[in-house]
């Protein structure tokens, strides 16, 4: 956990649609917005969390607030596929225009990476390999990834919850690549445009083995689709051992079957971008600009 001297002022964007957001909390009882509130709470003791939703018609800031006013945004994964052209697309772009321009810190996951990426000239397809579900498997940081502050922590290569059926195809000018594996090329990078930097992953430190079984069931038609299972029954079962090892995480020999470590287990590290965000980026920049 962090220690702050002054308390931290966040704020959550989450651009998931409202029919994503209600099959997200039937499913694991929470929207991916309340599960980066959630998960920043714990790692910021005190921190002062407003959640927005960008990509609905009506979403406003809080009253008397700026996005130059919050320490730091964070972008939550989403189904919005980056490249069509939508009402939702379109507002969580512009959103990330202004976000850039306003200079305030902001890290994502998952379509968090993408918004920012799109938003600063870079381009998102649908993932060559079809879909990254349950979790990314070795993950390995680029030679300027491993000095990179965001990736502080992590070994030579590590797995991360992932469900995405999307990746980032090419990232804007002047950004840098921090990490990859065979399944997708750009699993974590850093975007600097108009005054703003964005850290971010293509995979979901934020999220728990709960949320990872609730995804696998959600999606599971597509995964079937896919190829990755013949049928339901496999998925559900997948799902089973992840749930189980969510509820028992120190069993090793469910972490033998999914072929999972500490690195995803454990909350401390697996949560490690975010918490190297806040200390590395947020907290020295807070500094500079108050």
């Amino acid at each position: 956990m962090l220690n702050a001297t002054r308390r931290l002022r966040f704020l959550v964007a989450e651009s998931e649609p409202p029919h994503a957001r209600g099959k997200r909390r039937e499913s694991v009882g929470r929207s991916s917005g309340e599960t980066y509130v959630e998960t920043l709470e714990r790692l910021a003791p005190g921190a002062l969390c407003h959640c927005i939703k960008p990509a609905d018609a009506d979403c406003a800031l809080p009253e008397g607030e700026s996005l130059a006013g919050y320490d730091a945004v964070f972008l939550s994964g989403s189904p919005l596929s980056l490249y069509e052209e939508t009402p939702e697309v379109r507002r969580a772009l512009a959103f990330m225009g202004a976000l850039f321009a306003s200079g305030t810190p902001s890290f994502g996951s998952c379509a968090g990476l993408q918004m920012a990426t799109v938003a600063a000239g870079g381009t998102v397809r649908p993932n060559r390999n079809g879909p990254e579900a349950g979790f990314a498997r070795r993950i390995t940081p680029t030679d300027a990834g491993r000095p990179h502050p965001l990736l502080r922590g992590r070994p030579a290569a590590y797995d991360a919850p992932s469900i995405h059926t999307d990746e980032v195809e090419t990232l804007p000018a002047g950004s840098i690549l921090l990490a990859s594996n065979r399944a997708t090329v750009v699993q974590a990078a850093e975007i600097r445009f108009e005054g703003g930097t964005f850290w971010g992953v293509q995979y979901h430190p934020e999220i728990g083995l709960d949320e990872v079984s609730g995804a696998l069931r959600r999606q599971a038609d597509d995964l079937i689709e896919a190829g990755l299972a013949i049928n339901r029954r496999e998925v559900e079962d997948q799902a089973d051992l992840v749930e189980a090892l969510h509820r028992e995480p120190g069993r090793r020999d469910l972490a033998w079957r999914l072929g999972l470590d500490e690195q995803v287990t454990d909350d401390d590290l697996r949560q490690a971008e975010m918490r190297n965000f806040i200390e590395a980026l947020v907290v020295p920049t807070r500094s500079k600009r108050r």
